[in-house]
């Protein structure tokens, strides 16, 4: 597929490539923050200039068609507000969703294309409680309870969603005609990420977070298992010596307990594709992440140029203040 190519303050870019920064920005607190906050990193303000030239060439760099692949549920909240804001700017956004979801709509204006899954509504509540109902009673350090289980059932639900997908050929058919530049997508079932690499797409992340180690592993970041401290595990990065053997220890248990968690969804994988899949195949695939929180918010450690920092997008826009008038008391 013929792409348009840009040259930017020396960045040579795609014009899926324009697509994935314009989405950077979109957060008002995003570009204040990188204007003027010692505290954002200097992968941002690296970024600056090459958004300047996308603004001042934005008849190109809105000529994007997007395929949005979503998470159901509260991961949609966040993705939608994006979603939104990109159809307003011009861009061609395609939604490809399961029948059966929580809270995906709709009466977005946008092109929505659904599919049938191996499973009901009440299926899903009814697992998904077992889950909340497990997780809420017990509190755990380490993910290897949460990550089987109770949890197992619903995760395979999640999965399954990819293999009902490629089961409609018609909508897999649609897929490949219509010549996308990119995938929108939320990366924790796998199915955007699946897609991207099906049709040979670059892939647009918006994620919170990773669960296990995929997103430093993914992106080559490097985080030190002696400063770092592991997800749940309710340590500082001034760690005593105690501490940090303990964190190795559930580093090590990550490793081995996060394959068991993916096994579903990366055999629905390889199937798809037709080969030995991992989750590093995955989500090393991926072109940008758009990562839903601040720099400021995490423990420092190195991130890398295609890791941007929109925590700003989940702030609700509140209208101003009102004017309150002044009294005077003799």
């Amino acid at each position: 597929m013929a792409r348009l190519r840009l040259t930017c303050f020396g960045h040579v870019v795609t014009r899926a490539q324009c697509l994935v920064k314009n989405v950077t920005l979109v957060s008002p607190e995003l570009r204040t923050q990188a204007a003027g906050s010692p505290l954002v990193p200097a992968v941002m303000t690296g970024f600056l200039p090459l958004c300047v030239c996308l603004l001042l060439t934005s008849g190109l760099a809105q000529a994007g068609k997007l395929l949005v692949v979503p998470m159901s549920g509260s991961h949609w909240f966040t993705m939608r507000s994006v979603v939104e804001k990109l159809t307003h700017r011009g861009h061609e956004v395609v939604m490809v969703m399961p029948e059966v979801n929580w809270h995906l709509e709709k009466s977005l204006d946008i092109t929505v294309k659904t599919y049938s899954t191996s499973y009901s509504l009440e299926d899903l509540d009814r697992e998904f409680m077992a889950f909340v109902n497990f997780h809420w009673k017990n509190q755990f350090r380490d993910l290897s309870p949460i990550l089987t289980g109770s949890a197992d059932t619903v995760f395979k639900y999640f999965f399954s969603n990819c293999r009902s997908l490629f089961n409609n050929t018609k909508l897999v058919e649609f897929i490949k005609e219509s010549s996308f530049d990119a995938v929108f997508t939320d990366p924790f079932d796998l199915c955007g990420l699946i897609v991207a690499k099906y049709f040979s797409l670059p892939s647009v992340v918006f994620t919170r977070g990773l669960f296990c180690y995929h997103l430093e592993e993914s992106t080559q970041s490097p985080s030190p298992v002696s400063y770092v401290p592991q997800g749940l595990s309710m340590f500082s990065d001034t760690m005593t010596f105690k501490e940090r053997v303990w964190n190795q220890v559930t580093h090590v248990e990550e490793h081995l307990f996060c394959p068991y968690f993916f096994r579903n969804g990366l055999e629905i994988a390889s199937e798809i594709l037709q080969m030995p899949v991992t989750a590093y195949d995955l989500y090393s695939h991926t072109s940008i992440w758009l990562l839903r929180t601040d720099f400021v918010f995490d423990y420092p450690k190195p991130v890398m140029p295609n890791m941007i920092f929109v925590g700003g997008i989940n702030c609700q826009q509140r209208k101003p203040l009102p004017q309150v008038g002044s009294l005077s008391f003799s």
